[in-house]
């Protein structure tokens, strides 16, 4: 039976993942490259058997075989094909066997690669990818089974088994309850598989890192290999985060992209700690300086991932993204202490070896402002982490259970996002080694001017609120500053080689990705922030209650209630429907259609907002309630969101900076006295 090879597949891909875990030890104890060798091919056959068992699942999704449980709980025969493909990462034992299968290929990529440079890191690398892979096929094995199935014993009773019990006969159920609402947006069908692939693409650099603790490798070369590893994930992680915020703003009904919720942090905190790695490991590479933190840097990153998906799975804190209750809370916070525990002792056992090269030569040096850059990421990990655990904390110690809610997270990390803007503008105008305030000022005059101009227009426009301003300014002088330095680089090109400007910078894009990827990225974030500071601080909403033909107000926008209507539709939804006329300064601008969906599978709402979208603002009505046929009156909440756009238009230009950073470039040579140093320091040791 097919439920029975999809979970033979796990059995022997975790027996797979043990074996090749021994063989790694074996062959280093043993001095044997050939048991080595073995391991890894065991670590490639872990792809194809987690891709059967992932297939096997889809075959039962798409097929409706209710005899399985994980079947009957997210599929139903009203649901359309694509969702009960995607349905795999659905429901929590499904996500659990797809997580395990993106890490089975990620693993299995990084081992193709060519090892003859750096034979002695392979095993560890080995060793630390199949154990991370043969925890998450442990709890799919041992606990959330998405094989279970539906047995009816002689007394009729319904249970649940992956074999069948004494004298029970297999049953049926005629249909399914169906995908929870809330995850049939398209949003949501990207979204977990974006997150995942972020999360699972973090767990190379960390083997890395070990492996170089481990056979004290001292120079920067994991940095090197796993330079691409590191950018794919941070892109997939914060695309992952932008569809989420994409997701929330489209189906979850209240007006907002972001609501501080626990798991939406989960997923933040390992790419705030990214994202202080991604800047910290050029100093390291420049300069020979911080190698201790970043050590610590993807360490936590690691147990972070690992800790976001502890938290999304366990059902400990309360949430719309969450899963239910589960067992397997206690084994996820157990594999986070044993994994951050070894990791710091190793750090610990190395701490002498990983000494810095160089020394802070200048506090305005383009390395001490990266430093700053990181203490600030690290301030708001410590703002994040604190207000996620605190309800933990304070139910363990009071017995109460206290809610944090955004207002504690905006204001403590506000100054914090403020700080980063700033060295975002100053940064990439220091230089390496030694800087001065009089250099920076000779380079930041220009910009500085261009946007205090702009800042005087924007005030001109009417607005007053002090922390609007000062961070709208922050946010032009990183743009004018990041096109200034695009402007002065294909300029000084242009002079140099005669080429056009804008061929000079498409040169200068090819020859130094990360740099010009890096600016491309600040750019995203100068939009995102100018997004964020328009619906942060002056969205407006109201509520009402009106009747057919009457109109409500909010600013510059008025609707008209047309009318309403209700329906039964094929798919097992109840649909109520209004039409709104739409105008803004008594000027008709087009309809919206606010609704209601109701599945009576899941019997769980669904609420879609109408929607008015331009460059300068979001008219968004959602459809709360309404009174029968008869007098179809109608309860409407509405929000306006000034530049809310601007935090997507940003997000797409954030990713595109990210694939320039991340495009594949010629692998530099390795200096020969690189190697002997690394292995003069491991013989020593």
């Amino acid at each position: 039976m097919a439920a029975n090879l999809g979970y033979g597949a796990l059995v022997i891909t975790f027996l797979v993942c043990l074996y090749g875990v021994g063989a790694s030890f074996y062959g280093l104890w043993g001095k044997h490259p050939a048991w080595v060798e073995s391991a890894r091919y065991a670590m490639l056959l872990t792809f194809p058997l987690t891709s059967l068992s992932a297939l096997v699942i889809i075959f039962l999704l798409v097929n409706g075989a209710y005899e399985v449980d994980y079947v009957q709980s997210v599929t139903s025969e009203s649901m359309p094909m694509y969702l009960k493909v995607t349905a795999l990462w659905g429901g929590q034992a499904g996500s659990l066997v797809f997580w395990s299968w993106l890490m089975a290929a990620f693993a299995s990529a990084a081992t193709i690669r060519k090892w003859e440079r750096d034979r002695e890191l392979l095993p560890w690398v080995i060793i630390v990818s199949l154990v991370t892979l043969a925890f998450f096929l442990m709890l799919v094995i041992f606990v959330e089974n998405p094989f279970v199935r539906y047995w009816q014993t002689v007394g009729g009773e319904i249970v649940t088994a992956m074999f069948p019990p004494a004298n029970a006969v297999l049953f049926t159920p005629p249909d399914g309850r169906g995908l929870n609402p809330l995850l049939r947006h398209p949003g949501m069908v990207i979204h977990p598989p974006m997150l995942y692939l972020g999360f699972v693409s973090f767990v190379i650099p960390y083997a890395f890192a070990m492996a170089a603790l481990i056979t004290n490798r001292t120079d920067d070369r994991w940095i090197r290999i796993t330079r691409r590893w590191t950018l794919a994930a941070w892109l997939f992680l914060s695309l992952g985060l932008i569809l989420g915020g994409r997701w929330a703003y489209d189906v979850l009904g209240w007006g907002g992209y972001w609501g501080w919720d626990p798991v939406e942090i989960a997923a933040f905190m390992p790419w705030l700690t990214g994202t202080a790695f991604l800047h910290s490991v050029m100093i390291q590479e420049k300069r020979g300086m911080l190698k201790r933190w970043n050590m610590v840097l993807i360490i936590l990153t690691y147990d972070l991932m690992i800790f976001g998906t502890f938290l999304t799975r366990s059902g400990v804190l309360s949430s719309v993204h969450a899963f239910a209750q589960s067992a397997i809370g206690p084994l996820f916070f157990g594999f986070i202490g044993l994994t951050l525990v070894i990791s710091l002792a190793l750090l610990y056992y190395r701490w002498d070896s990983l000494k810095s090269e160089n020394q802070l030569t200048s506090m305005l040096s383009r390395e001490a402002l990266f430093l700053v850059n990181n203490l600030l990421f690290m301030g708001i990990l410590v703002v994040c982490f604190w207000g996620v655990i605190f309800p933990l904390v304070s139910e363990l110690v009071t017995g109460q259970k206290v809610t944090v809610g955004p207002p504690f997270y905006e204001r403590a990390t506000g100054p914090q996002w403020l700080g980063l803007l700033l060295l975002m503008g100053i940064a990439p105008l220091a230089a390496w080694r030694h800087s001065t305030a009089q250099t920076l000022g000779r380079a930041i005059w220009k910009p500085t001017i261009a946007s205090l101009v702009a800042l005087v227009i924007v005030v001109m426009t009417g607005i007053r609120n002090w922390a609007a301003l000062l961070g709208i300014w922050l946010a032009i002088l990183v743009g004018f500053v990041t096109l200034y330095e695009f402007w002065r680089a294909a300029y000084a090109r242009h002079k140099t080689h005669g080429e056009n400007l804008l061929y000079a910078l498409w040169q200068l894009g090819g020859r130094n990705r990360r740099r010009y990827g890096g600016y491309v990225i600040h750019l995203g974030v100068v939009l995102m922030a100018l997004g964020i500071i328009g619906i942060e601080l002056f969205q407006t909403e109201t509520q009402g209650t009106i009747a057919l033909g009457e109109t409500m107000t909010l600013g510059d926008y008025t609707f008209t209630y047309d009318s309403l209507a209700e329906w039964d539709t094929d798919d097992n939804r109840n649909v109520a429907r209004a039409e709104l006329s739409v105008y803004k300064n008594g000027e008709y601008v087009g309809k919206l259609a606010p609704r209601r969906d109701y599945f009576y599978e899941s019997q769980q709402p669904m609420t879609i907002p109408g929607v008015r979208s331009s460059i300068e603002d979001d008219f968004y009505v959602l459809l709360v309630d309404w009174q029968p046929i008869s007098t179809q009156a109608a309860t409407f909440k509405v929000y306006h969101n000034p530049l809310v756009n601007w935090v997507w238009m940003g997000g797409f230009v954030f990713i595109f900076g990210t694939i320039i950073a991340a495009w594949p470039e010629r692998e530099e040579p390795l200096l020969k006295t690189a190697p002997s140093r690394a292995r003069v320091a491991a013989a020593k040791a």
